[in-house]
């Protein structure tokens, strides 16, 4: 066999060569994602599947799921301190309302009287928001040593007491009643 024999018949690749329209219409799928009707169902499903799991997880209180600044045994401990008692912020919002249908009204005494109880509380939930943040940063000093508290700490327990508790996330994990 002779050089050209064998590169004519190495050559061949047994097929037509596709056209250009063929060759683009084989490679022609989308950038981003399958923007057929079926996959766009299927990633909503996946997308609201791992929401619906992170959601759950925040609610459980699993740091894999929390905001930054909710992780970490500290601040869970801080958590569970606050969750353990009753707070005066807890009752900001119900007071509100009553001090808006006050104000609704015409009684000069009953509207006065509101106002000067909701500047009170007001008063008595900063003053409680203090010795609970300096309580927590207490009891969290004495556990993993006063060198180690975060800081802000005392701040992350403070603006937690003033929630009301059924607006609180992650939600509360320990009972009220609860000492530390």
């Amino acid at each position: 066999m002779t050089d050209n024999e064998q590169t004519s018949t190495s050559a061949g690749k047994g097929k037509a060569t596709p056209s250009r329209k063929q060759q683009e219409a084989a490679n022609r799928r989308p950038l981003v994602g399958d923007k057929s009707k079926e996959g766009r169902s299927v990633s909503k499903e996946r997308i609201a599947a791992e929401r619906r799991q992170a959601r759950e997880g925040m609610m459980r209180g699993e740091d894999k799921y929390l905001p930054i600044k909710d992780r970490g045994p500290q601040k869970r401990l801080a958590r569970d301190i606050v969750d353990g008692r009753f707070t005066a912020g807890e009752l900001v919002m119900p007071a509100m309302v009553v001090f808006l249908i006050t104000t609704a009204t015409n009684i000069y005494f009953l509207q006065l009287a509101s106002l000067v109880l909701m500047w009170g509380l007001f008063v008595v939930v900063i003053f409680d928001a203090f010795l609970l943040g300096r309580k927590a940063k207490k009891v969290i000093g004495e556990k993993y040593g006063n060198q180690t508290v975060e800081r802000g700490l005392a701040w992350y327990a403070g603006m937690r007491s003033i929630q009301m508790r059924p607006m609180r996330l992650p939600k509360p994990q320990v009972k009220r009643g609860t000492k530390f």
